[in-house]
């Protein structure tokens, strides 16, 4: 990667491609402030619940989101890969797409994800067509499982979702990022555009944040915060990141000659 031209550098995933490597979450915003916090981002892609899609007397968060933006509905709430698949199936229906984000949480006190059934509905919605990109805890072999199942990408936890802690999880995105030939989409648990731009640095092909944003003191300006952030790590990446020295010291500045009259 390095040495690459920043303007040769594409995000593909399924069929579209993407500027942005920013991806918004909208779980927790208010619908009113939809637009703005989107707009800011420079956002291509967005997520939303299928829940939220019409709640009675809320509107419908899709008629607050751009149209030129790709919808990526998730299936929140689902615990089997019985229940992903009729919450993505649902989805279609309703006019989101083929683009699904599968969600499989059975586990009410931590929300981790079940890898095993997400590659179960992986392979049943990329066999109907589907985009899938698939929410996992970042495991080698689940991944390369992914794969073979027909994912577009694959989007491992940072840290538990919602938690804003961090990159807790980088050493095994980094296994991805490095042995995975599709975009890694770090989602879940980052808490600082400084964090979204250390996921970029080690070659991320994008981040997904929501909480981060929507729990800060001004959602608009976090956003944007979080634009350049994604757009900082990724230039870094290509342009390759200065060599670490362990222990010793190296003068920034020639010292030949230093101390000559």
């Amino acid at each position: 990667m390095k040495g690459m031209n920043i303007m040769e550098d594409k995000l593909i995933i399924g069929n579209k491609e993407f500027s942005s490597r920013f991806f918004l979450g909208t779980g927790k915003f208010e619908l009113s402030k939809m637009k703005d916090v989107v707009e800011a981002s420079g956002t291509e892609m967005v997520t939303l619940a299928i829940r939220r899609a019409n709640m009675a007397g809320q509107g419908n968060i899709i008629d607050y989101i751009p149209k030129n933006v790709t919808l990526l509905p998730n299936t929140s709430g689902a615990r089997t890969a019985d229940e992903a698949v009729r919450i993505a199936r649902l989805a279609r229906e309703l006019g989101c797409g083929d683009f699904i984000k599968i969600e499989v949480i059975n586990d009410s006190k931590y929300l981790m994800p079940d890898n095993e059934e997400t590659v179960k509905a992986t392979e049943i919605l990329a066999s109907e067509g589907f985009i899938v990109l698939p929410y996992m805890y970042p495991d080698l072999n689940c991944a390369r499982k992914l794969v073979k199942a027909g994912a577009a990408a694959v989007m491992p936890l940072a840290a538990p979702i919602g938690s804003n802690k961090g990159i807790r999880t980088k050493d095994f995105i980094k296994m991805l990022i490095d042995e995975i030939d599709l975009p890694i989409v770090v989602d879940a648990g980052i808490g600082a555009p400084s964090q979204a731009c250390e996921a970029m640095e080690i070659g991320a092909a994008a981040v997904l944040a929501n909480t981060a944003v929507a729990t800060a003191g001004d959602v608009v300006e976090m956003a944007k915060a979080f634009k350049m952030a994604v757009e900082a790590g990724r230039k870094a990446y290509i342009s390759g990141l200065g060599r670490v020295l362990e222990y010793e010291g190296e003068a920034s500045s020639p010292l030949t000659g230093f101390l000559e009259v």
